[in-house]
């Protein structure tokens, strides 16, 4: 709670008020004073207040029409009223009292055991409420720490899975998630009877970039060709980083080897196109193009199983590497290029 409780008085007249503000001395609230209708709705839109001891009789406002203005708005429409009267104290005006919202109803002049009795129950129910309020809103803040530190754990978690599952260098997944996908896709394949094919290259003459230009260079063109193959891999198709410059690429339902050739084709025109690198500290970006050799291999032609298959597709990377045709295609077991 913020301050002491407040109170507002209304009547129009000052003695009246003075009575009041007497009667209230030995409560440790603040005492707000009004002497008409109006000022009592103005009051209440600059404070907040515990109880309202609302005079009945106003020349230009009645108590009741200010209880029932009162109780249209939100923000006060809680706050209890008792009505003040020295002229209204029979049942049918402490039925309207009540019915204009009113949680009480006194005569004049003051009793002042009654009035301090009544106003000790609504301050002490007061104190109770914003006590009930601060509690609830510090659950609330606490339950939004929580859902947050939740998330920023379910976000570390996922970082974490990310990192375990993926190239720190280009961000595609590493040689641990690219098994487990390619395991997937060869029990796919085994259950449907359809094929699966595995890409298996590297970039040629890697080191002499390295030697060259710098690491600095080397690691951004490793970048570019991850670049490219997240554009060229749809939802039929997974590339992955292996390790140094060898990467793969695990293709789903491939009709026959060539299929397979055409798709190899198409990621050598898509890595043959020029790098534009920015890390070689030259005036202008430096273009360069990157020769591959690509090594294709079948499930089930090639291999039944995850390390059949990348055996198999090795040695074809190996023997398209021997030919020197570069941006060509070797499948395993064929001595031609695709």
């Amino acid at each position: 709670m913020n301050g002491k409780p407040k109170i507002l008085s209304v009547d129009d007249t000052p003695a009246n008020l003075m009575a009041v503000r007497t009667l209230l001395a030995r409560f440790d609230v603040d005492v707000i004073e009004a002497r008409s209708g109006n000022e009592a709705l103005a009051a209440t839109l600059d404070h907040e207040f515990a109880l309202i001891l609302l005079d009945v009789s106003m020349p230009d406002m009645s108590g009741f029409e200010v209880a029932n203005l009162l109780a249209q708005e939100p923000s006060t429409r809680e706050t209890p009223i008792i009505f003040v009267s020295a002229t209204y104290a029979d049942e049918v005006h402490r039925l309207q009292g009540y019915h204009s919202g009113a949680v009480d109803y006194i005569t004049k002049p003051l009793d002042e055991r009654v009035l301090r009795s009544k106003v000790q129950v609504f301050l002490d129910l007061y104190k109770r409420g914003t006590m009930l309020k601060r509690a609830l809103s510090q659950l609330a803040e606490r339950n939004a720490q929580l859902e947050r530190e939740v998330a920023e754990r379910r976000q570390s978690e996922a970082e974490v899975r990310h990192l375990a599952s993926h190239d720190h260098l280009t961000g595609l997944p590493n040689r641990r998630h690219f098994m487990d996908v390619l395991q997937r896709a060869i029990a796919r394949s085994a259950s449907d009877g359809a094929s699966c094919a595995l890409l298996y290259f590297d970039v040629d003459g890697f080191k002499p970039i390295n030697d060259l230009y710098g690491h600095l260079v080397g690691d951004e063109v490793l970048l570019r060709i991850a670049e490219r193959l997240r554009t060229f891999c749809g939802e039929d198709s997974m590339a992955a980083r292996l390790g140094g410059d060898e990467f793969a690429i695990v293709v789903d339902r491939v009709a026959d080897a060539d299929a397979a050739a055409v798709y190899a084709e198409r990621v050598a025109m898509c890595l043959g196109r020029p790098l534009t690198l920015s890390s070689a500290h030259e005036r202008d970006p430096l273009e360069l193009a990157v020769r591959l050799s690509i090594g294709i291999a079948l499930f089930p032609l090639h291999g039944s199983d995850c390390d059949g298959l990348i055996r198999a597709a090795d040695q074809a990377m190996y023997a398209a590497k021997r030919a020197g045709n570069g941006h060509g295609a070797v499948f395993a077991g064929r001595g031609d290029a695709a």
